[in-house]
């Protein structure tokens, strides 16, 4: 559930003020008379009011003091402004003994028990400004303990940012305010928890973030019964990260100060990253441009010593986004690359650099290809609209050939993703031919048994079909026959006819290809 909370620190939620502390303060003389029983409820100020009905000017949680003027005579006016205090939710009555009254009316004392609403008496010499003054110094220096509180954890906060990183300041802010922290990257995956297991809470703040469509700024939730505060990290353009501490509701302001300042510390160490990132690729990127253009090995050791790339075979990609320049699109592809990686060690041996052909990344291949993960990752986070191509290359020696079929599967088509290596040659020669080519040559060479499958009799399998079974099955009659569902004497005498009309023979290597072509373009086109 989203909504408006209040936060702080742990020791918390500030300590409440109670009318039994007030009894306490030093250099106050007072003594309970009545109403026992409410000596836990909280003292937010003590306000001097002789009024019959003070109750329009409190606020509740006043401890009202008199001299017993504006208390009624009667005992239904009495205990009538009893209830009407209690109902205003005053924290209790301060009588001055002796001033005007020697003692208060039994019916006021009376509700008071009954009710269980504090009346204390001011005894001596204590003035009812004393009382006032006490109570406010009380809240001022319990404000000053949260303020030293905050400024303690804020230290501990940015020394551990240096000794230890990310995982060091979640720790000093989760006992900074007594929760639980975690720290999302810009897809929502955990990447430092305190404690490390995985709680529930993780998943509410992971829909919260992927909710808010990658807009900076803090949301506010709540989690079984606690205050959940999640904050962005970075200072401009997208967020590069979500922190989000989880205290006892309720929480005070100091959690949310705290928060903001440890997603600050977090902030700064991930911009200094990205800045040590890119300036390592751009590196990187001058001496394996030299290797790919020729190099030789000197340029290849050298780029070894650079980055050590993963074992081959490599996925090489190429990117391109109208109108942005390679070296433009670099930084939010190294950080789409950070963020799907998920893995600095892995990071390291990579390279991405701008090139004629586009913003060229060379990655470790797996199962499961970078490739479409990362224009994906490109697109939910800045909506480029990338073209992206790729290609498999066996070792560093066909790595510039891999790189010239990527961005030759990128084309000028739609936004997305192309793998070069998926592209058959089959459909790049059908890409390479006009519709009416095609035509043309299917009617080159199919036209006579074409113009056969008239004669034919409905139940026969035309000429056209057995050429193709058979030359689908590699040249093999009995497969071939199988699949048609005829006799293989019934087949190899359709095939001689076919040869007869084509004037091609299937023992020609160049005839049975045009005839495999034709075929299988006309049973695509009917």
């Amino acid at each position: 559930m989203l909504n408006v909370v209040h936060f702080a620190l742990p020791e918390g939620e500030p300590v409440p003020l109670t009318v039994a502390d007030v009894l306490e303060l030093p250099d106050l003389a007072l003594e309970p008379l009545a109403g026992a029983g409410g000596l836990d409820r909280h003292v937010r100020w003590a306000h001097v009011i002789e009024l019959a009905d003070p109750v329009p000017w409190l606020r509740g949680g006043e401890l009202v003091l008199t001299v017993g003027l504006g208390i009624p005579e009667d005992a239904a006016g009495q205990q009538a402004y009893v209830h009407r205090l209690v109902a205003a939710g005053c924290a209790g009555l301060g009588f001055a003994v002796g001033e005007l009254l020697d003692r208060l009316p039994a019916p006021v004392l009376d509700v008071a028990d009954e009710v269980g609403f504090p009346v204390l008496g001011v005894l001596g010499d204590t003035p009812f400004i004393a009382v006032t003054e006490a109570v406010a110094r009380w809240h001022a220096d319990e404000r000053s303990r949260h303020e030293r509180l905050a400024i303690d954890a804020q230290d501990a906060m940015a020394r551990a940012a240096l000794r230890s990183g990310h995982g060091g300041v979640l720790r000093e802010l989760a006992r900074g305010t007594g929760g639980e922290t975690v720290l999302l990257d810009s897809s929502g995956h955990t990447l430092v928890a305190t404690p490390r297991r995985p709680r529930d809470w993780h998943d509410v703040v992971r829909d919260a973030v992927l909710r808010s469509a990658g807009s900076r700024g803090a949301i506010g939730l709540t989690h079984a019964d606690c205050d959940v505060h999640v904050q962005s990290i970075g200072t401009h353009g997208m967020p590069r990260g979500w922190l989000a501490v989880r205290c006892p509701h309720p929480a005070p302001a100091h959690v949310r100060l705290l928060a903001n300042h440890a997603a600050a510390l977090v902030g700064v160490g991930v911009e200094g990253l990205r800045v040590a990132r890119a300036t390592t690729h751009r590196q990187r990127g001058v001496v394996f441009g030299a290797a790919l253009d020729g190099g030789g090995d000197l340029a290849w050791r050298r780029v070894a010593e650079l980055c050590p790339l993963p074992p081959a075979p490599y996925e090489v990609l190429v990117f391109h986004v109208p109108g942005v320049s390679a070296a433009g699109l670099a930084g939010a592809v190294l950080d789409a690359l950070a963020d799907v990686l998920a893995d600095p060690r892995l990071e390291e041996r990579t390279v991405v650099c701008p090139r004629p052909e586009g913003l060229v990344a060379v990655l470790p291949m797996r199962a499961d290809p970078l490739g479409p993960l990362l224009v994906r990752r490109l697109d939910m986070v800045g909506g480029y609209g990338v073209r992206a191509g790729a290609a498999r290359a066996g070792d560093r020696s066909v790595i510039a050939g891999a790189i010239a079929r990527a961005a030759g599967a990128i084309g000028d088509g739609e936004s997305g993703y192309r793998n070069a290596d998926d592209i058959g040659a089959w459909q790049l020669l059908r890409e390479a031919m006009d519709p009416a080519g095609i035509q043309r040559f299917t009617d080159a060479v199919l036209e006579r048994l074409l113009r056969h499958a008239g004669d034919d009799r409905p139940d026969t399998v035309s000429l056209v079909e057995c050429l193709r079974a058979f030359l689908d099955q590699g040249g093999n009659l009995e497969a071939a026959a199988r699949a048609l569902g005829v006799h293989r004497n019934t087949l190899r005498s359709r095939l001689r006819k076919a040869e007869r009309l084509s004037g091609r023979s299937l023992s020609d290597p160049r005839a049975r290809l045009e005839l495999w072509l034709a075929v299988t373009m006309a049973a695509e086109n009917p």
